[in-house]
């Protein structure tokens, strides 16, 4: 991944997922394993690393960087995908859109990996 696409696709869709957690936390609190205590500040935390993992992917000087926070942040993010699967009444809509990202963590991680590594 020698071309910053991948970096920058990755800063994309961290960015703006970041935002999102910052400007609408609700749409994300229910995520939250409640084991890990109050949602709004896990919510907001992982909103701030997010976009923090964006702007580290969207400089050169930073991408190596970027690459390792974004793949650690596509990990620490499965235990919450998973957390959804306890609480959505087993409809099947819900568990189609909870299985397909559940199983985007792993193409995620290794595009996060190859930017760190490629930087």
């Amino acid at each position: 991944m020698r071309k910053p696409a991948g970096a920058m696709w990755l800063a994309a869709l961290l960015g703006g997922s970041g935002v999102l957690h910052l400007v609408r936390p609700r749409t994300y609190e229910w995520l939250v394993p409640p084991e890990l205590g109050d949602a709004r500040t896990w919510v907001t935390a992982t909103g701030v690393a997010e976009v923090g993992a964006a702007a580290l992917l969207a400089a050169p000087l930073s991408r190596r960087a970027g690459g390792w926070a974004a793949a650690g942040l596509f990990v620490v993010f499965v235990p919450a995908h998973l957390h959804t699967f306890r609480v959505i009444d087993r409809r099947p809509d819900l568990l189609a859109v909870a299985a397909v990202r559940l199983v985007l963590q792993m193409p995620l991680i290794r595009t996060a990996l190859a930017v760190a590594r490629a930087s």
